[in-house]
Protein backbone atom coordinates (compact mmCIF):
# COMPACT_ATOMS: atom_id res chain seq x y z
CA UNK A 1 0.00 0.00 0.00
CA UNK A 2 1.27 3.47 -0.87
CA UNK A 3 2.10 5.78 2.03
CA UNK A 4 -0.11 8.39 0.34
CA UNK A 5 -3.22 6.24 0.82
CA UNK A 6 -4.93 5.66 4.14
CA UNK A 7 -7.61 2.98 4.33
CA UNK A 8 -9.35 2.54 7.66
CA UNK A 9 -11.17 -0.52 6.37
CA UNK A 10 -9.72 -3.28 4.20
CA UNK A 11 -12.19 -4.83 1.74
CA UNK A 12 -12.40 -8.60 2.20
CA UNK A 13 -14.44 -9.71 -0.84
CA UNK A 14 -12.84 -12.58 -2.77
CA UNK A 15 -13.15 -10.73 -6.08
CA UNK A 16 -12.68 -6.98 -6.15
CA UNK A 17 -12.87 -4.30 -8.82
CA UNK A 18 -11.95 -0.64 -8.72
CA UNK A 19 -14.00 2.12 -10.39
CA UNK A 20 -12.22 5.46 -10.70
CA UNK A 21 -13.54 8.89 -11.63
CA UNK A 22 -12.39 12.46 -11.23
CA UNK A 23 -13.45 16.06 -11.35
CA UNK A 24 -11.39 16.50 -14.46
CA UNK A 25 -10.88 17.80 -17.98
CA UNK A 26 -12.72 14.85 -19.62
CA UNK A 27 -15.86 15.12 -17.50
CA UNK A 28 -18.56 15.98 -20.03
CA UNK A 29 -22.01 15.08 -18.71
CA UNK A 30 -20.43 14.58 -15.25
CA UNK A 31 -19.65 11.04 -16.38
CA UNK A 32 -16.36 10.99 -14.48
CA UNK A 33 -17.45 12.87 -11.34
CA UNK A 34 -21.20 12.27 -11.08
CA UNK A 35 -21.47 8.61 -12.04
CA UNK A 36 -19.09 7.28 -9.32
CA UNK A 37 -20.98 9.30 -6.72
CA UNK A 38 -24.28 7.95 -8.03
CA UNK A 39 -22.88 4.41 -7.91
CA UNK A 40 -21.89 4.85 -4.27
CA UNK A 41 -25.41 6.04 -3.40
CA UNK A 42 -27.21 3.31 -5.33
CA UNK A 43 -25.06 0.52 -3.92
CA UNK A 44 -25.08 1.80 -0.34
CA UNK A 45 -21.34 2.42 -0.38
CA UNK A 46 -19.36 3.93 2.46
CA UNK A 47 -16.12 5.86 2.59
CA UNK A 48 -13.21 3.69 3.69
CA UNK A 49 -10.19 5.90 3.01
CA UNK A 50 -8.51 8.72 1.15
CA UNK A 51 -5.34 9.73 -0.66
CA UNK A 52 -3.27 12.66 0.59
CA UNK A 53 -3.14 15.60 -1.81
CA UNK A 54 0.52 16.40 -1.07
CA UNK A 55 2.20 18.00 -4.10
CA UNK A 56 -0.46 17.17 -6.69
CA UNK A 57 -2.21 20.54 -7.03
CA UNK A 58 -1.34 24.10 -8.08
CA UNK A 59 -2.47 26.86 -5.74
CA UNK A 60 -2.50 29.61 -8.36
CA UNK A 61 -1.46 30.51 -11.90
CA UNK A 62 -0.40 34.17 -12.33
CA UNK A 63 -2.91 36.17 -14.36
CA UNK A 64 -5.78 33.69 -14.05
CA UNK A 65 -7.24 34.97 -10.77
CA UNK A 66 -9.18 32.01 -9.34
CA UNK A 67 -8.89 29.38 -12.08
CA UNK A 68 -7.28 26.76 -9.84
CA UNK A 69 -7.41 28.36 -6.40
CA UNK A 70 -9.36 26.53 -3.68
CA UNK A 71 -12.66 28.21 -2.77
CA UNK A 72 -13.03 29.76 0.67
CA UNK A 73 -16.16 31.12 2.33
CA UNK A 74 -16.03 33.73 5.11
CA UNK A 75 -18.86 34.59 7.51
CA UNK A 76 -18.26 37.82 9.44
CA UNK A 77 -14.53 37.39 9.04
CA UNK A 78 -14.43 33.69 9.99
CA UNK A 79 -13.38 31.10 7.32
CA UNK A 80 -16.35 28.76 7.72
CA UNK A 81 -15.59 26.66 4.63
CA UNK A 82 -12.52 25.78 2.59
CA UNK A 83 -12.92 23.51 -0.44
CA UNK A 84 -9.75 21.48 -0.86
CA UNK A 85 -8.79 18.89 -3.46
CA UNK A 86 -9.87 15.43 -2.39
CA UNK A 87 -9.37 11.84 -3.46
CA UNK A 88 -11.71 9.63 -1.46
CA UNK A 89 -12.16 5.87 -1.56
CA UNK A 90 -15.57 4.29 -1.08
CA UNK A 91 -16.54 0.64 -0.88
CA UNK A 92 -19.67 -1.27 -1.85
CA UNK A 93 -20.56 -4.93 -2.35
CA UNK A 94 -23.17 -6.94 -4.20
CA UNK A 95 -23.85 -10.67 -4.01
CA UNK A 96 -20.66 -11.54 -5.87
CA UNK A 97 -18.05 -8.79 -5.83
CA UNK A 98 -16.54 -5.92 -3.91
CA UNK A 99 -16.16 -2.49 -5.54
CA UNK A 100 -13.58 0.06 -4.48
CA UNK A 101 -14.76 3.42 -5.88
CA UNK A 102 -12.45 6.43 -6.14
CA UNK A 103 -13.91 9.91 -6.53
CA UNK A 104 -11.05 12.34 -6.88
CA UNK A 105 -9.62 15.51 -8.37
CA UNK A 106 -7.43 15.12 -11.42
CA UNK A 107 -3.89 16.06 -10.36
CA UNK A 108 -2.10 19.09 -11.80
CA UNK A 109 1.39 17.86 -10.93
CA UNK A 110 3.46 14.71 -10.31
CA UNK A 111 1.21 12.40 -12.29
CA UNK A 112 3.64 9.48 -11.97
CA UNK A 113 3.49 9.51 -8.17
CA UNK A 114 -0.29 9.87 -8.19
CA UNK A 115 -0.84 6.97 -10.63
CA UNK A 116 1.70 4.80 -8.83
CA UNK A 117 -0.12 5.33 -5.52
CA UNK A 118 -3.43 4.41 -7.13
CA UNK A 119 -2.09 1.26 -8.82
CA UNK A 120 -0.13 0.25 -5.71
CA UNK A 121 -3.40 0.39 -3.78
CA UNK A 122 -5.20 -1.72 -6.38
CA UNK A 123 -2.37 -4.27 -6.40
CA UNK A 124 -2.18 -4.53 -2.61
CA UNK A 125 -5.93 -5.20 -2.43
CA UNK A 126 -5.72 -7.76 -5.26
CA UNK A 127 -8.11 -5.78 -7.45
CA UNK A 128 -8.86 -7.80 -10.56
CA UNK A 129 -9.60 -4.88 -12.89
CA UNK A 130 -9.68 -1.06 -12.75
CA UNK A 131 -12.41 0.79 -14.67
CA UNK A 132 -11.99 4.49 -15.47
CA UNK A 133 -14.77 6.88 -16.51
CA UNK A 134 -14.77 9.95 -18.75
CA UNK A 135 -16.99 12.12 -20.91
CA UNK A 136 -16.41 14.14 -24.08
CA UNK A 137 -18.75 16.72 -25.63
CA UNK A 138 -19.84 16.47 -29.28
CA UNK A 139 -22.66 17.34 -31.67
CA UNK A 140 -24.93 14.33 -31.22
CA UNK A 141 -28.67 13.63 -31.09
CA UNK A 142 -29.91 13.99 -27.51
CA UNK A 143 -32.56 11.29 -27.93
CA UNK A 144 -30.26 8.50 -29.19
CA UNK A 145 -28.09 6.06 -27.30
CA UNK A 146 -24.73 7.60 -26.55
CA UNK A 147 -21.65 6.50 -28.43
CA UNK A 148 -19.16 4.90 -26.03
CA UNK A 149 -15.43 4.82 -26.74
CA UNK A 150 -13.12 2.48 -24.88
CA UNK A 151 -9.47 1.94 -24.05
CA UNK A 152 -7.75 -1.05 -22.47
CA UNK A 153 -4.36 -1.76 -20.94
CA UNK A 154 -3.39 -5.24 -22.14
CA UNK A 155 -3.55 -6.66 -25.70
CA UNK A 156 -5.44 -9.82 -24.72
CA UNK A 157 -8.39 -7.69 -23.55
CA UNK A 158 -9.22 -6.36 -27.03
CA UNK A 159 -11.83 -8.93 -28.10
CA UNK A 160 -13.66 -8.76 -24.78
CA UNK A 161 -13.86 -4.97 -24.78
CA UNK A 162 -14.82 -4.80 -28.46
CA UNK A 163 -17.74 -7.14 -27.78
CA UNK A 164 -19.30 -4.48 -25.53
CA UNK A 165 -20.55 -2.44 -28.52
CA UNK A 166 -17.95 0.30 -28.14
CA UNK A 167 -15.62 2.16 -30.46
CA UNK A 168 -12.01 1.33 -29.67
CA UNK A 169 -10.30 4.68 -29.33
CA UNK A 170 -7.87 5.98 -31.97
CA UNK A 171 -7.43 9.26 -30.10
CA UNK A 172 -4.11 11.10 -30.49
CA UNK A 173 -3.57 14.19 -28.36
CA UNK A 174 -3.28 15.47 -24.83
CA UNK A 175 -3.71 12.71 -22.25
CA UNK A 176 -6.41 12.70 -19.61
CA UNK A 177 -5.78 11.04 -16.26
CA UNK A 178 -7.61 7.93 -17.49
CA UNK A 179 -5.46 7.68 -20.62
CA UNK A 180 -2.31 7.96 -18.56
CA UNK A 181 -3.55 5.35 -16.13
CA UNK A 182 -4.32 2.92 -18.98
CA UNK A 183 -0.69 2.98 -20.12
CA UNK A 184 0.84 2.69 -16.66
CA UNK A 185 -1.50 -0.15 -15.71
CA UNK A 186 -0.42 -2.02 -18.82
CA UNK A 187 3.25 -1.46 -17.94
CA UNK A 188 2.56 -3.29 -14.69
CA UNK A 189 0.53 -6.09 -16.28
CA UNK A 190 -2.69 -4.87 -14.66
CA UNK A 191 -6.11 -4.83 -16.31
CA UNK A 192 -7.59 -1.39 -16.95
CA UNK A 193 -10.64 -0.39 -19.02
CA UNK A 194 -11.55 3.21 -19.80
CA UNK A 195 -15.09 4.09 -20.88
CA UNK A 196 -15.66 7.49 -22.50
CA UNK A 197 -19.19 8.60 -23.36
CA UNK A 198 -19.90 11.25 -26.00
CA UNK A 199 -22.29 13.81 -24.56
CA UNK A 200 -24.51 16.15 -26.65
CA UNK A 201 -23.69 19.86 -26.92
CA UNK A 202 -25.16 22.48 -29.25
CA UNK A 203 -23.64 25.87 -29.99
CA UNK A 204 -26.36 28.48 -30.57
CA UNK A 205 -24.27 31.37 -29.27
CA UNK A 206 -24.12 33.08 -32.67
CA UNK A 207 -27.90 33.49 -32.72
CA UNK A 208 -29.02 36.51 -30.70
CA UNK A 209 -32.45 35.05 -30.00
CA UNK A 210 -30.94 32.02 -28.26
CA UNK A 211 -27.46 33.28 -27.44
CA UNK A 212 -25.84 30.39 -25.62
CA UNK A 213 -24.35 26.91 -25.86
CA UNK A 214 -26.47 24.00 -24.64
CA UNK A 215 -24.66 21.27 -22.74
CA UNK A 216 -26.11 18.35 -20.80
CA UNK A 217 -24.49 18.69 -17.39
CA UNK A 218 -25.65 15.36 -15.93
CA UNK A 219 -26.11 13.04 -18.88
CA UNK A 220 -28.04 10.14 -17.42
CA UNK A 221 -28.24 8.48 -20.84
CA UNK A 222 -24.43 8.42 -20.97
CA UNK A 223 -24.31 7.07 -17.41
CA UNK A 224 -26.81 4.38 -18.37
CA UNK A 225 -24.88 3.37 -21.48
CA UNK A 226 -21.70 2.89 -19.47
CA UNK A 227 -23.44 1.13 -16.60
CA UNK A 228 -25.12 -1.39 -18.93
CA UNK A 229 -21.70 -2.37 -20.21
CA UNK A 230 -20.07 -2.35 -16.79
CA UNK A 231 -22.89 -4.40 -15.29
CA UNK A 232 -22.49 -7.05 -17.97
CA UNK A 233 -18.69 -7.04 -17.85
CA UNK A 234 -18.45 -7.36 -14.06
CA UNK A 235 -21.67 -9.38 -13.55
CA UNK A 236 -22.92 -6.69 -11.17
CA UNK A 237 -26.11 -7.19 -9.19
CA UNK A 238 -27.44 -3.68 -9.82
CA UNK A 239 -30.90 -2.50 -10.88
CA UNK A 240 -30.65 0.18 -13.57
CA UNK A 241 -34.36 1.10 -13.55
CA UNK A 242 -33.67 4.42 -11.83
CA UNK A 243 -31.16 5.45 -14.49
CA UNK A 244 -33.55 4.37 -17.23
CA UNK A 245 -36.26 6.61 -15.73
CA UNK A 246 -33.84 9.53 -15.34
CA UNK A 247 -32.78 9.09 -18.98
CA UNK A 248 -36.38 9.27 -20.19
CA UNK A 249 -37.00 12.43 -18.17
CA UNK A 250 -33.79 13.96 -19.52
CA UNK A 251 -34.92 13.46 -23.12
CA UNK A 252 -38.26 15.11 -22.29
CA UNK A 253 -36.55 18.12 -20.66
CA UNK A 254 -34.19 18.66 -23.60
CA UNK A 255 -37.02 18.12 -26.08
CA UNK A 256 -39.06 20.83 -24.36
CA UNK A 257 -36.08 23.19 -24.42
CA UNK A 258 -35.50 22.61 -28.14
CA UNK A 259 -39.19 23.22 -28.81
CA UNK A 260 -38.88 26.49 -26.91
CA UNK A 261 -35.88 27.52 -29.02
CA UNK A 262 -37.65 26.59 -32.23
CA UNK A 263 -40.65 28.74 -31.30
CA UNK A 264 -38.45 31.59 -30.14
CA UNK A 265 -36.32 31.70 -33.29
CA UNK A 266 -37.92 29.66 -36.11
CA UNK A 267 -35.50 31.14 -38.65
CA UNK A 268 -32.61 29.32 -36.94
CA UNK A 269 -34.05 25.94 -37.91
CA UNK A 270 -33.32 24.14 -34.64
CA UNK A 271 -35.51 21.15 -35.51
CA UNK A 272 -34.01 20.84 -38.99
CA UNK A 273 -30.53 20.95 -37.49
CA UNK A 274 -31.40 18.19 -35.01
CA UNK A 275 -32.99 16.10 -37.76
CA UNK A 276 -29.78 16.29 -39.79
CA UNK A 277 -27.79 15.17 -36.75
CA UNK A 278 -30.09 12.18 -36.31
CA UNK A 279 -29.87 11.20 -39.98
CA UNK A 280 -26.06 11.19 -39.88
CA UNK A 281 -25.85 9.34 -36.56
CA UNK A 282 -25.62 5.57 -36.23
CA UNK A 283 -26.70 4.15 -32.88
CA UNK A 284 -24.69 1.26 -31.46
CA UNK A 285 -27.05 -0.30 -28.91
CA UNK A 286 -25.64 -2.68 -26.32
CA UNK A 287 -27.76 -5.80 -26.20
CA UNK A 288 -25.92 -8.54 -24.30
CA UNK A 289 -26.85 -12.09 -25.21
CA UNK A 290 -27.76 -12.95 -21.62
CA UNK A 291 -30.39 -10.21 -21.54
CA UNK A 292 -31.67 -11.23 -24.97
CA UNK A 293 -32.29 -14.81 -23.93
CA UNK A 294 -33.82 -13.74 -20.64
CA UNK A 295 -36.29 -11.52 -22.52
CA UNK A 296 -37.06 -14.27 -25.04
CA UNK A 297 -37.71 -16.85 -22.33
CA UNK A 298 -39.99 -14.40 -20.50
CA UNK A 299 -41.86 -13.65 -23.75
CA UNK A 300 -42.33 -17.35 -24.48
CA UNK A 301 -43.50 -18.08 -20.93
CA UNK A 302 -46.03 -15.22 -21.13
CA UNK A 303 -47.29 -16.59 -24.44
CA UNK A 304 -47.53 -20.09 -22.97
CA UNK A 305 -49.52 -18.79 -19.98
CA UNK A 306 -51.91 -16.86 -22.25
CA UNK A 307 -52.45 -19.94 -24.46
CA UNK A 308 -53.22 -22.02 -21.39
CA UNK A 309 -55.91 -19.61 -20.31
Amino acid sequence: MSELVELWEKPEADQKYMVVGWRQWADAGSVSSGLPEYLVQQMGGRQIGSMRSDGFYIFQVPGTHDLVRPVVKFEEGYPSELEIRRNDFFYAEDNQNGYLILLGDEPHLDIERYVKALLDTAASLRVKRVIGLGGVYGELPYDKERMISATYSLPHMKDEIQSLAVNLSDYHGGASIGSYLARRAGDRGMEYVGFYAFVPTYDFSSFAEIGNTIRIENDYMAWLGIMRRMKFMLKMDLDLADLEEKSQRLVKVVDDKMEEFDNLAPQVGVRDYLSRLSEDFTEIPFEPLDDFWEDEIRRLMDKFDSDET
